[in-house]
């Protein structure tokens, strides 16, 4: 099963590579030659990944988010916070690439990535804060809430991982951020497509948005399971935890958003 996320796909493929990998014995005292293929040693040991181990990770990421948020929230200044936003936007985003298709497992280059996206987090929650008091609390208690009510439906078997649905659910993501791209590159030549000036369809689009982000949230505890069952070594515990801190903060944005649009 694939994920629609590049940090929890092939999870189950990495798990049968970790486990398969072995080396050959070396040859007996003498004798200059492998004494026979197909039967190498035991891979070493490693300690398997559990559901407990994402979890704490999971949490760990998060606080950092929270706390580089603060700190950019209490020390930016108010004629810094966009290009300061900006960059570090940018530095996320460069970051959660390599991450994601280079599979990295060092916990301080994903500690960092935490820190940079807290801060665009942080400043972006800053401004919305100041426009819609209160709004910060709302969208956080709306992303959590989404958050555990997938994890209960997928809990309880209620939305299932099938191959139709990951499918279904990967049109809908590359839909979303094609169209997000396009608003992007159009917005640039004064073009307006609509989606983020707070209208009806802007309104619509944060809905479909949240929905689908929601929906992802399935496939990525699905391709946990998979990766706990199949044994998956315990560094890959924080490439889980990477990938479910990305769609927890994309959901809480574009929350937010929307009850910006709504309280407007």
């Amino acid at each position: 099963m694939k994920s629609h996320n590049p940090v929890l796909s092939r999870l189950g493929e990495a798990a049968q590579r970790e486990r398969a990998a072995g080396y050959a014995p070396p040859a007996p005292a003498g004798q200059p030659y492998p004494t026979g293929a197909g039967f190498g040693a035991a891979p070493p040991v490693v300690a398997p990944m559990t559901i407990d181990d994402v979890v704490v990770r999971t949490v760990g990421l998060l606080a950092l988010v929270g706390l580089a948020g603060g700190v950019a929230w209490a020390t930016v200044p108010d004629g810094l916070a966009l290009p300061v936003m900006l960059g570090a936007a940018m530095l996320g985003l460069v970051l959660g690439l390599v991450i994601s298709f280079a599979r990295v497992t060092n916990p301080l280059v994903i500690g960092a990535y935490a820190l940079v996206e807290g801060a665009f987090v942080g400043l972006i929650s800053k401004y919305f804060e100041q426009q819609f008091p209160g709004i910060v609390v709302q969208a956080a208690i709306g992303t959590f809430g989404t958050f555990v009510l997938m994890a209960v439906l997928y809990r309880v078997r209620a939305i299932r991982a099938t191959p139709k649905f990951a499918r279904g659910v990967l049109f809908a993501l590359v839909g979303v951020f094609a169209l997000m791209a396009i608003n992007f590159v159009l917005a640039l030549f004064g073009v307006n497509m609509g989606l983020r000036d707070g209208g009806a369809l802007a309104i619509g689009f944060s809905v479909v948005c949240i929905v689908v982000a929601a929906l992802t949230f399935i496939l990525d505890f699905n391709q946990i399971e998979e990766g706990v069952r199949y044994g998956l070594p315990r560094k890959f515990a924080w490439n889980c935890a990477f990938g479910l801190v990305v769609g927890l903060v994309w959901m809480y944005l574009e929350i937010l958003r929307l009850i910006g649009y709504l309280r407007d």
